[in-house]
């Protein structure tokens, strides 16, 4: 029987197949072979014997949160309380671009929010990813129906009390912001897909240190999408944007078209 991963606790896997919830665990030769099964993974079970026989392949996946087969990253971004990081969004951003994850942006608390960040919410628009503040509930469900949706972002950003407006029956925990801390608590335990009318959406504990060697330094540059249309403009062919003098990305970055918090967050993915 065919079915979808929708829920991961341990080793136990909650499988939607024919309209049905089945309490599945993987057969050992998937162990042997070092096939871990991921939320949003479509897979080959047997109702009878509980077990998934195989793991269907997958169009793309994310390593934090585990999820496969994800058609949108909503990048679930705190302005204050947690403070907004540029850096976290960026990073994020470059994961999603490295997996093949089309990334939307949400930013939350604007009606808590001083200060004037239209300038941020106008470069991510023109450089291609679509924004929503967390008020336009209803064109963000209508942007994200019939799709796999994933929210991503630090802890207490507001990613389950997102999921609670669209499907107020859920009632998600959230918590408080840490004051020792200065982020969010963490109130999500597992990895789950909440099937919500004709959508999927999943949220998961929050982001801590991301690795990016497994992009590599040289490739970085490849992700970060507004580059793209100076790569053929740089004196050298292979130009990281860095230290060679005659390069478009920083005579752009110099002429105001390239934000300077991305540019100097490129720098410092590279050196990490």
């Amino acid at each position: 029987m065919n079915g979808r991963i929708l829920k991961n606790i341990s080793n136990d896997y909650l499988v939607e197949a024919n309209n049905q919830i089945y309490n599945c665990k993987p057969r050992g030769i998937l162990r042997n072979q070092n096939e871990k099964p991921l939320v949003g993974d479509l897979v080959v079970i047997d109702p009878k014997k509980a077990v998934i026989d195989k793991i269907m392949p997958r169009k793309n996946f994310l390593v934090r949160p585990p999820v496969a087969n994800v058609d949108y990253a909503v990048i679930v971004m705190s302005l204050v309380k947690p403070d907004f990081s540029a850096n976290l969004l960026d990073k994020l951003i470059l994961v999603c671009e490295y997996q093949g994850i089309k990334p939307i942006i949400c930013f939350t608390k604007i009606d808590l929010n001083k200060k004037d960040f239209s300038d941020i919410f106008n470069y991510y628009q023109k450089i291609g990813y679509p924004i929503f503040m967390n008020d336009q509930l209803e064109e963000f469900k209508d942007f994200i129906r019939n799709k796999i949706v994933v929210l991503a972002g630090q802890s207490g950003s507001g990613k389950s009390t997102l999921i609670n407006k669209i499907d107020p029956s859920l009632n998600l925990k959230t918590n408080d912001i840490s004051k020792a801390l200065g982020r969010g608590k963490h109130t999500t335990r597992h990895t789950e897909l909440w099937k919500i009318d004709d959508l999927y959406i999943l949220d998961t504990p929050g982001f801590s240190a991301i690795d990016l060697k497994e992009i590599g330094t040289k490739n970085i540059k490849d992700y970060f999408i507004e580059f793209e249309k100076y790569r053929n403009s740089c004196e050298f062919s292979n130009c990281l944007h860095d230290k060679e003098e005659k390069c478009a990305v920083k005579e752009a970055l110099n002429n105001k078209e390239i934000l300077d918090s991305r540019y100097q967050n490129y720098l410092k993915f590279m050196k990490e």
